[in-house]
């Protein structure tokens, strides 16, 4: 059993590791100098700015975790144990219904987070070059087409 709960403080560090896991398993497009960069950012300030809600199994551990802003999903990591057991599905659908998410920028390198948005009803609207820290890993700007499947 799976639970979707709130984020406390307190969790950010077990949070910071499941990104890291994360991102080194799809992203291998991602410089190891732009990743060491994101992780201070990611615990001070990142966090703090989105809605956290994590995905906790019956046994208390975070296996995933999604953040919105103004109805952006900023972030969803899944701990790389625990992909492909619908916990990101989840997190996602908590996030369209509870927190009003309607977009969510993907790296374009990131074939299987795109795959991901395009399977639960997001499509592509558009793209920018750069991403949000203005380094050379073009972002794909997708939004829901279609609330049925919620």
């Amino acid at each position: 059993m799976m639970n979707i709960e709130m984020v406390e403080k307190a969790d950010h560090l077990s949070l910071l590791d499941i990104w890291e896991a994360s991102v080194r398993a799809p992203h291998d497009f991602l410089a190891e100098e732009d990743l060491q960069q994101l992780k201070p950012l990611i615990l001070e300030q990142y966090f703090d700015a989105v809605h956290l809600k994590c995905a906790k199994n019956d046994n208390g551990e975070i296996l995933g975790f999604c953040g919105v802003h103004d109805g952006n999903i900023e972030m969803l990591f899944i701990s790389p144990d625990a992909r492909g057991k619908g916990i990101g599905c989840m997190l996602a659908t908590h996030a369209i219904k509870a927190l009003g998410a309607t977009k969510v920028d993907v790296n374009e390198q990131n074939q299987q987070a795109l795959g991901f948005y395009q399977h639960i009803g997001f499509s592509v609207t558009g793209r920018s070059p750069v991403d949000g820290q203005g380094k050379p890993y073009p972002l794909l700007h997708m939004a829901l087409y279609s609330i049925e499947g919620f």
